[in-house]
């Protein structure tokens, strides 16, 4: 049965309270029961394939996202997260954006759970954050559960004027990536779509049998 569409927006994602943090039975938190139920839903769609979508905040990720499903840009940062099914190249896509603000990034390891693929969007307009994006990048790479995840790296705001550039950025983050993970980076314009496509592709292709 085709997986239908599904667009989730958490707002406010904060820690659970102590009252919430337990269920009934005293195992797990409120948090991780909600995005369980979530993952349960769509491990019923044999053919989906799941990525999951992060970065700093304000590198675009959601604006992106939304130029996949031809939506309008979003008019607020994500608080939380943004979830979306895509049907691209006879593929059912399922994306995960989620929040980059530092305090939500403590919740990313919710969302590790069966992605076979990582998206990691990079402003490549903003040279001072680079040496905190590649720490949160590397701290995914070294992540079990995300350890046969294919990488892909968007370099975002290519249209900007005095952007970094793909090859430059790839020096800057000098990535600790190791031989057998599979991994591209895309530069490309989330607002004016150049170089998105071409990205997922590249991750689509990935993650075909060999």
């Amino acid at each position: 049965m085709r997986c239908k569409r599904l667009r989730e927006r958490m707002a406010g994602a904060k820690t659970p309270s102590k009252s919430a943090s337990k269920s009934k039975n005293g195992n797990g938190s409120y948090y991780e029961q909600i995005l369980a139920r979530l993952f349960n839903r769509f491990g019923r769609c044999k053919s989906h394939q799941k990525f999951l979508m992060l970065g700093l905040d304000g590198a675009g990720k959601t604006t992106l996202l939304r130029k996949l499903k031809l939506l309008e840009p979003p008019s607020q940062p994500t608080v939380g997260f943004n979830l979306e099914s895509l049907q691209y190249r006879q593929h059912t896509l399922v994306i995960w954006d989620v929040g980059g603000q530092e305090k939500i990034r403590a919740l990313w390891h919710h969302y590790f759970i069966q992605s076979q693929g990582l998206i990691f969007v990079l402003d490549s307009s903003d040279p001072s954050r680079i040496p905190e994006a590649r720490k949160e990048l590397q701290k995914l790479l070294h992540e079990p559960e995300l350890k046969d995840a294919k990488l892909l790296v968007y370099a975002n705001k290519q249209d900007v004027q005095n952007c970094l550039s793909v090859s430059n950025l790839v020096d800057m983050l000098d990535l600790s990536i190791g031989e057998d993970r599979q991994w591209h980076m895309q530069g490309c314009s989330a607002s004016t779509g150049k170089g998105v496509y071409e990205g997922l592709d590249w991750l689509v292709d990935a993650l075909r049998p060999c």
